[in-house]
């Protein structure tokens, strides 16, 4: 289900989240958060990726503990991938860690510092009102094709059987390049059949930077040779 903000945040800035997650609520604003809204029983990275997929903009509630958040940095990651635009909404005044300086170097932020938080709170809901009224649903980012990525090299093996062992070694390499969401990735993309070669093609364009991309076909026709 498409919703406006996907809320990233620290375990130890909970409580700011939620209070915030109410407010924006409460003006008419569709919110994504976990725990909450993740589904009993669910694949805990396959509804986080969803999310950040059907969302038109992510809430990174930024402190030190999100500066050092493994979840945080992986779940921001996915946003750039996705080119989702990210808010970063500071609670303290640090700057961001080396990982994530890389992905929020361009981004806008907004202080919410010193306190009290309410009215930044406020000054937050009045701005994301007016930039996702601004935003049509249809303009959201979609997440691009294997055809409009630079073309990979191809792989050549002639067959490649999908057995425990090969998606084991494939989601292995595939985590190399963009974390742990690879387990996600690798069984959705096993929905859509073909061989080994098919599967890596499919994968392909999750990686970006197209040489990352050729070191990754390149390990899968290893995989695939190695048989």
């Amino acid at each position: 289900m498409a919703h406006d903000l996907f809320v990233s945040y620290s375990q130890p800035d909970r409580q700011a989240a939620f209070a915030l997650v109410q407010r924006l609520e409460a003006r008419g604003i569709s919110v994504w958060i976990a725990p909450r809204d993740v589904s009993p029983a669910a694949d805990w990275a396959a509804e986080i990726i969803d999310a950040i997929t059907s969302a038109r903009l992510m809430l990174l509630i930024f402190s030190a503990s999100s500066n050092d958040s493994g979840q945080v940095r992986r779940e921001v990651e996915r946003a750039v991938h996705k080119q989702l635009p990210i808010l970063p909404f500071r609670l303290e005044n640090v700057l961001p860690s080396k990982s994530l300086e890389y992905f929020l170097s361009t981004q806008h932020w907004m202080d919410a510092f010193p306190p009290p938080l309410e009215p930044h709170i406020d000054r937050l809901c009045a701005y994301l009102e007016s930039a996702l009224g601004k935003v049509a649903v249809h303009e959201r980012p979609v997440e691009l094709h294997a055809s409009q990525h630079p073309a990979p090299p191809a792989i050549t093996h002639p067959t490649a059987t999908l057995d425990a062992a090969h998606l084991r070694q494939l989601e292995v390499e595939l985590a190399r390049h963009i974390g742990p969401v690879a387990a996600h990735l690798v069984r959705r993309a096993t929905q859509g059949g073909g061989d080994l070669d098919a599967l890596a093609q499919r994968l392909a364009p999750e990686i970006d930077g197209e040489a990352e991309r050729r070191h990754f076909l390149e390990a899968c026709w290893r995989i695939g040779k190695d048989k």
